[in-house]
């Protein structure tokens, strides 16, 4: 009713004489208020200026922050790769592949960080876009490219090869700017955005990341034939203790971000004694699964 009350205050001063549409439950609930309440009934009647009003749900707005959209290389570096510290959009890109230090530490911290950042490399800035825009398997390609392009100028003993990229190419070809000083200051940003391509392209969290994307569909696939509770007791086998979970089985986590991502595209949902069952089970197992974890992680933290 507060809100209501706010609203009517907004087309008052306005002067509005509203018709109200709606997009989803909340929304409706909320027109209807308004458009039974008495000073808004009221007002109407007086009012000089037409307009039309959308009340619209944002339920879908966390579907957009938890789900796993497709094959976007920019996304999968900006959610694999370990935030860096002080930024809430750039990452922390290994960079002791380009010193002559060998160590197997991925937290070794020598070697300063390098990042995503790139504003005076145009190369840089050109295959950044890159990875925002094209394909995954394109936006490799285009790392490739850049990197050729860049030992080409170098007169660095590159050989160019055709076919599919991998991790393990790329890094073959960072390894020639490795005792080059002045090929490395020269070419210092795009060599920072092609590391963080292998190592997001090495790290298990991307065939995950795949995972979670094919089951996104499987589930907007589902929730479109059936109803809720038979979409959680497909979901409840899946949920496993720590002592249970293999390096492919989801974590909590991962279960609590699907949770979000189910919630956020299911709609209106039938309240019954079916899907009671189904959620209390969920949520049974869900913090089984929490109460067993034995490091629990900052976030399975904050909730406890």
């Amino acid at each position: 009713r507060a809100q209501v009350s706010d609203l009517d205050s907004l087309f008052t001063a306005l002067g509005l004489r509203e018709e109200t549409f709606a997009v989803g439950a909340l929304s409706r609930v909320i027109a209807a208020e308004l458009a039974s309440y008495a000073p808004a009934r009221n007002r109407r009647r007086t009012a000089t200026n037409k307009a039309s009003v959308i009340f619209v749900d944002r339920t879908l707005d966390l579907a957009g922050a938890v789900g796993h959209h497709g094959d976007n290389l920019a996304e999968k570096i900006l959610d694999v790769l370990p935030k860096l510290p002080g930024h809430k959009t750039d990452v922390m890109v290994n960079m002791v592949e380009l010193t002559a230090l060998q160590t197997t530490d991925e937290t070794c911290s020598i070697i300063a960080p390098g990042c995503l950042a790139q504003p005076n490399d145009p190369a840089a800035k050109a295959l950044w876009e890159s990875f925002m825009n094209l394909k995954q398997k394109e936006a490799v390609m285009e790392a490739r490219r850049h990197l050729v392009e860049a030992a080409s100028r170098e007169n660095l003993p590159i050989k160019m090869s055709m076919g599919e990229v991998t991790p393990e190419q790329l890094s073959s070809y960072i390894q020639l700017f490795r005792n080059n000083l002045k090929a490395l200051e020269n070419h210092c940003g795009l060599l920072q955005l092609v590391l963080a391509t292998v190592q997001t392209l090495k790290h298990p969290q991307t065939s995950k990341w795949d995972n979670f994307l094919a089951f996104e569909r499987l589930l907007l696939q589902t929730i479109g034939e059936s109803e809720m509770p038979s979409v959680l007791n497909q979901l409840l086998p899946m949920i496993k203790s720590y002592n249970e979970r293999t390096k492919d089985d989801y974590a909590c986590e991962d279960f609590l971000i699907l949770l979000i991502y189910i919630y956020s595209v299911v709609g209106e949902i039938k309240c019954g004694k079916e899907l009671d069952t189904a959620e209390e089970e969920v949520k049974k197992a869900l913090v089984k699964a929490i109460c067993d974890e034995p490091e629990p992680s900052p976030l399975l933290q904050k909730i406890t």
